[in-house]
C-alpha cells in the first residue's frame, strides 16, 4: 500500500501484531486515532498508526502506563524525559523487591511464626528515618538519653547501623536481626547496665574523657596469652592477670584491690552475653566494616583466670 492508502484494524493488527481488541482499546482512548471512517462506520487508519503502534507496544512493554504513553506519543513529554522519570521509579521497585525478597530468604532460613513473619516484613520495609528512630530509640536507652558529650556520641555512632541505599540481601537480613535484637528489652537492659558499670567505675561517675572498656583491655593482654595456648589456671597466666589489674587500676582511678578485681569480674561476666558479639557482627555487616573479632573467648578466658586467682 503506499503513503495514501488507509488502513483497516484488521489490517493494522497484521502489520503490528497487535489484537484488534487491543488496538481498538487503546484507539478508544485516544492513544492511536482513526484517521478517517468508511461510510458503514469502520476506522480506518494512515500508514503512521503502525509506528506509533510500534512505539506503544514497548513502551507498554517497559511498564508505563497509558497516560504517559499518550502524552509521549502526542509528543506532550519527550522520550529523555520519560525514560529518566521510568527509571526512577523502576528504581524504587526495585529496592521494594530487594526488601522482600531478602525477606523471604531470611524466613526460609528461620521458619517464622506468622507473627514474626510480620515483623521481619515490617522491619524490612521501613523508611530510613523510621530506622533512625528505632536505633535512637535503644542508644537513648543504653545512654541514658540523647548524647550529652562528645565521648557519648562517638560511643552511639560506633554503634549505629547505617543500611546502604542498594543493600544486599545479606545486609537487609542483618538489619532485621539487629532491629530486633535491638527491641529486645533484656538485651536493652544488659546493654544498659554495662553502659553505666562503665560510668559508674569512673573517678566522679563522669566519662569527660574517653577511656578503655574493660573488655578492651582483656582483648590487648588476655588475646595474645588466649591465642598462645595458654590455659587461664596455668602460672603463666599470673603475669597476665596482674597487667589487666593495674592497667584497668590506672584507667579507672581506682586502687588495685579485691575490690577492683570483683568488679572486673562483674564486668566481664556481664559482657560473656553472645548476644553482644551477635550485635557487632551483625553491625559490621550492615555497614560495610570488617568483621570484628569475635570477643567471647577472650572474655571467658580473662573471667575464668581472675576467677580463680580470687578462690585462691
Amino acid at each position: 500500500m503506499d503513503g495514501g492508502t488507509l488502513y483497516s484494524i484488521g489490517e493494522l493488527a497484521q502489520r503490528t501484531g497487535l489484537t484488534v481488541k487491543t488496538i481498538r482499546f487503546y484507539s478508544d482512548r485516544g492513544i492511536v486515532t482513526p484517521a478517517g471512517r468508511t461510510h458503514a462506520g469502520y476506522r480506518r487508519y494512515a500508514p503512521q498508526a503502525v509506528a506509533r503502534l510500534a512505539l506503544v507496544r514497548t513502551l507498554r512493554e517497559l511498564g508505563l502506563g497509558l497516560e504517559m504513553i499518550r502524552r509521549v506519543v502526542d509528543q506532550e513529554l519527550t522520550l529523555s524525559e520519560v525514560a529518566a522519570q521510568h527509571a526512577a521509579a523502576l528504581d524504587a521497585q526495585i529496592g521494594v523487591l530487594r526488601l522482600r525478597r531478602a525477606v523471604l530468604a531470611a524466613a526460609a532460613t528461620c521458619e517464622p511464626t506468622p507473627k514474626e513473619m510480620e515483623r521481619m516484613h515490617h522491619l524490612a520495609t521501613l523508611s530510613a528515618a523510621e530506622r533512625r528512630q528505632l536505633i535512637d530509640g535503644f542508644l537513648d536507652t543504653v545512654f541514658g538519653g540523647p548524647p550529652s558529650n562528645s565521648h557519648h556520641a562517638a560511643a552511639r555512632r560506633s554503634m549505629t547501623p547505617e543500611l546502604p541505599e542498594n543493600p544486599t540481601d545479606e545486609q537487609v537480613r542483618a538489619w532485621v536481626e539487629l532491629a530486633g535484637l535491638s527491641m529486645d528489652p533484656d538485651f536493652r537492659a544488659h546493654v544498659a547496665r554495662l553502659a553505666e558499670d562503665h560510668v559508674s567505675a569512673l573517678p566522679g561517675g563522669i566519662p569527660t574523657l574517653p577511656r578503655p572498656d574493660v573488655v578492651a583491655i582483656a582483648r590487648d593482654l588476655a588475646g595474645p596469652a588466649l591465642m598462645s595456648g595458654i590455659s587461664p589456671d596455668s602460672p603463666r597466666a599470673d603475669s597476665v592477670v596482674t597487667a589487666l589489674t593495674a592497667q584497668c587500676a590506672l584507667a579507672y582511678g581506682r586502687p588495685d584491690d579485691t575490690g577492683l578485681h570483683r568488679w572486673l569480674l562483674h564486668r566481664l561476666e556481664a559482657a560473656s552475653d553472645p548476644r553482644r558479639d551477635q550485635y557487632f557482627q551483625l553491625l559490621a555487616l550492615i555497614n560495610g566494616w570488617p568483621a570484628p573479632e569475635r570477643l567471647a573467648p577472650v572474655i571467658d578466658w580473662t573471667a575464668t583466670a581472675l576467677r580463680l586467682r580470687a578462690a585462691r
